[in-house]
């Protein structure tokens, strides 16, 4: 047993931050002995640590916002760590999630049936609105259901001359046509559903001319069942929350409006480089490298006769003139500020 005199030794120096290893070296007594006596007196074992900072620091007050400009919409955690990272972010996405975490609540995604296709079988279609009304901006979609390889192109209206026009463009994307396309019952496809039967669909005329003509079956989905096209509405939410909220926000925080010519310029390098490289959460595979063997399967497209009319601009919700600005005035406004050095 210690004496008064060296328990009381013990204690001083643990509060003067010296360690247990270094307190029995000092002494001249086992590790152990210190460590009772530490524990019988309340005192902590280890000297306290010194804070370190976080990487994530520096671009906290970036990220807060970011995530505000988003609201009532998220930003996913993989999109802001590339544009931290392009501002010279070094850590991960980690510590990322967790302060994201700490800005907005998580949601848990809803559960959904998967139907697997065979390679070159169908092809999932879609409008994703992301501006109604007047100054309309939506984004066609097309994905293939074997490779989950996407097409975007932006449009400023959804007329049937649009439609068939974004079709052309898909095949063209794609390397051929499937032998199937599923649609919602949208009125530049569908006349009368079950208007000859049941199953029977009374399909838009030019429409129905138009898919004879590349040799493909269109196909609907069930009425209020529109998640049958489950893979073209996941990819909606992908596109919205991975490239067309982060692009709208951004020209937001710098007092510009998304329009037709700057979102296809930008959502075709997104596609190249982001969408259809990532490993798909399903196949396990990236999408182009799955077009690759899909292609093979694909029926080749032919020109249609007619043509749709040009797409020329959108017009901004602040102006009734059209949007003349360049993409060079975008780029200088959406690159994000570099900090004075990089961690």
């Amino acid at each position: 047993m210690l004496t008064g005199e060296e328990a009381m030794e013990i204690r001083v120096l643990l509060r003067q931050g010296m360690s247990i290893r270094s307190i029995a070296r000092t002494l001249g007594m086992s590790r152990n002995t210190v460590r009772k006596y530490a524990r019988e007196s309340g005192e902590p074992g280890y000297g306290p640590r010194q804070a370190t900072g976080s990487k994530l620091d520096a671009f906290k007050g970036y990220l807060a916002e970011r995530v505000q400009a988003a609201l009532p919409h998220s930003l996913p955690a993989t999109v802001l760590l590339r544009e931290v990272k392009e501002m010279g972010y070094a850590g991960g996405i980690t510590i990322l999630r967790e302060f994201m975490t700490s800005l907005r609540p998580q949601l848990e995604p809803e559960p959904l049936i998967r139907f697997e296709t065979a390679p070159g079988e169908q092809m999932q279609v879609d409008y994703c609105c992301l501006r109604p009304g007047k100054h309309r901006l939506s984004a066609f979609v097309a994905v293939l259901g074997y490779c989950r390889a996407a097409f975007v192109r932006f449009v400023s209206d959804e007329r049937l001359e649009t439609l068939l026009d974004c079709h052309e463009q898909a095949f063209a994307f794609f390397g051929g046509v499937p032998r199937k396309v599923l649609y919602d019952n949208m009125k530049t496809v569908v006349i009368e559903r079950d208007g000859y039967g049941p199953g029977l669909h009374r399909f838009q005329p030019q429409f129905k001319d138009f898919a004879e003509h590349h040799g493909f079956q269109p196909r609907l989905c069930r009425p209020y069942r529109a998640k049958t096209k489950g893979k073209v509405e996941r990819f909606n939410h992908y596109l919205k929350h991975s490239f067309a909220y982060p692009l709208t926000t951004r020209l937001k925080q710098a007092g510009l409006v998304l329009d037709v010519a700057t979102a296809n310029a930008e959502v075709g390098i997104w596609l190249r480089d982001v969408a259809n490289l990532r490993t798909h959460g399903t196949t396990g595979e990236a999408p182009a490298e799955l077009l690759k063997q899909e292609r093979p399967f694909l029926m080749t497209p032919s020109p249609w006769k007619a043509q749709a009319k040009p797409q020329t601009f959108c017009l901004s919700q602040e102006s009734n003139r059209p949007l003349q600005r360049s993409l060079e005035v975008y780029e200088r406004f959406s690159r994000p500020v570099q900090p004075e050095a990089r961690q």
